[in-house]
Order: structure tokens, then C-alpha cells, then sequence
């Protein structure tokens, strides 16, 4: 099996705390994007993994073990909407700026 039930937990985890409004949510935010669309929505640096509680940094670690084996997108897994829902909340004035 390329991802375990444990994998997908962490993965709504993060998707949970992305989907919020925090510097934390950010971050998250920000790892689960890179993973959507790098090159529209991209842009993690892993030093934001010292800036994230320690269980979110271990899920966060997870999830990147679960894409490096699995070689999925997340609409796989039938989360397109929910990551989409993230692009509007957290890349939306990015794109507004990019137009202007």
C-alpha cells in the first residue's frame, strides 16, 4: 500500500488547521498549496516547519512521505474542492496583485 489510513489522518488534520486563520494555518497552508500547484500556489520554505507545533510538524512530515510515495494529487483522495477552497482564502490577493 503506497498510504496508510495514518497518512489520510494527518492529511485532514492539516487540511483542518489550513483551512483556519493563523500564522500557524499559514504555514500549513502554504505546504498543502506547494502540493496542489507548486508552480501557481507554491512557495514552502521548510523553515516554517520550526515555526509550527511539533505535532503539526510530524504531520506535516507525514503527508510528505504519503506524496513522495504515492504520486497523487489531492483530488485524488476527493479533496480538489477543499484545496481549491484554499487557494480562494489564501492565494487570492496574491493573484488580484498579479493581474493589476
Amino acid at each position: 500500500m503506497l498510504y496508510t489510513l495514518g497518512d489520510l489522518d494527518a492529511l485532514h488534520r492539516l487540511l483542518k488547521i489550513a483551512q483556519n486563520r493563523s500564522g500557524q494555518s499559514r504555514r500549513v497552508a502554504n505546504f498543502l498549496l506547494a502540493w496542489w500547484n507548486a508552480s501557481r500556489d507554491g512557495g514552502f520554505d521548510l523553515t516554517d516547519l520550526w515555526n509550527v507545533d511539533t505535532e503539526i510538524a510530524e504531520d506535516m512530515v507525514t503527508v510528505f512521505r504519503m506524496v513522495s510515495t504515492c504520486r497523487y494529487y489531492p483530488d485524488h483522495f476527493g479533496l480538489g474542492e477543499d484545496f481549491e477552497g484554499l487557494v480562494t482564502q489564501w492565494r487570492s490577493a496574491r493573484r488580484k496583485t498579479r493581474r493589476a
